[in-house]
């Protein structure tokens, strides 16, 4: 049953980007960056309340209260979210539960991919080509801080691809680095998707994903590895508290 039932969300899936994504390549031209992101956040609902109702992979959500709010002068405080990676759900949910909008670091490739890395390209987002090196990273930091300074919030996978459940990937230091060069804090986000949606799996199982947000830890003053390393045991410890049974 729960090969039939992903085999209609992706059907889904299927029907719900291509005109989502076609409409956007089509407006770009006459729209802006507040309009494209919402046309993509469009998709990604469809996505995932169809997850929840053809699947029965459900969310629930703690630490909301741990995101920076808007300083004395009203304006909204900046943030770096570093997210445990398992699957493809966070991706898509992400954008959905933040009250802010999103600006995802991935590289340029995704940008090939028919019809979603079309419409990708289309946000404004940060791609980088991982070939140029130091200059890549520069770009993120240009990009990055004017980002932060427009209110958007920078999201970015530390250990760097979907990562087996139970297990623990490299922690790379792009994230940290961005946040000491920018002055913004990080916050550290534990995902338990990979229980129903894994690594590269087809099938979707039944159950529910927890999403803990960690309080914000700055960042003026700290070296971007032992940054990492305060993010790494946050998130590593949360995993094991959200899904004792694939640590054991």
């Amino acid at each position: 049953m729960a090969l039939i039932r992903s085999i209609i969300h992706m059907l889904w899936m299927l029907i719900t980007v291509v005109p989502v994504e076609i409409g956007m390549v089509a407006t770009a031209p006459f729209s802006g960056a507040q309009h494209m992101y919402a046309a993509a956040k469009a998709f990604l609902a469809c996505a995932i309340y169809g997850l929840r109702a053809i699947c029965g992979v459900n969310w629930r959500v703690s630490g909301m209260d741990n995101l920076p709010g808007l300083d004395a002068s009203g304006h909204q405080l900046p943030a770096i979210l570093l997210v445990k990676h398992q699957s493809t759900l966070e991706t898509f949910l992400m954008p959905l539960i933040m009250p802010r909008p999103l600006a995802y670091v991935f590289k340029k490739e995704i940008l090939y991919i028919p019809f979603v890395g079309w419409g990708i390209a289309r946000c404004d987002m940060i791609h980088i080509d991982r070939q140029q090196g130091k200059q890549a990273f520069q770009k993120v930091i240009e990009q990055g801080q004017r980002l932060l300074a427009d209110g958007t919030w920078v999201i970015m996978f530390p250990e760097g691809t979907r990562i087996t459940r139970g297990q623990v990937g490299q922690y790379k230091l792009g994230g940290t680095r961005l946040a000491v060069e920018t002055g913004a804090p990080v916050v550290p986000i534990a995902v338990s998707s990979g229980k129903c949606w894994p690594r590269k799996g087809f099938i979707k199982y039944p159950g529910m994903v927890d999403v803990s947000i960690g309080k914000p830890i700055p960042s003026t003053g700290r070296a971007p590895d032992e940054l990492m390393r305060e993010v790494q045991e946050w998130i590593e410890g949360e995993m094991r508290r959200l899904d004792p049974e694939a640590y054991r």
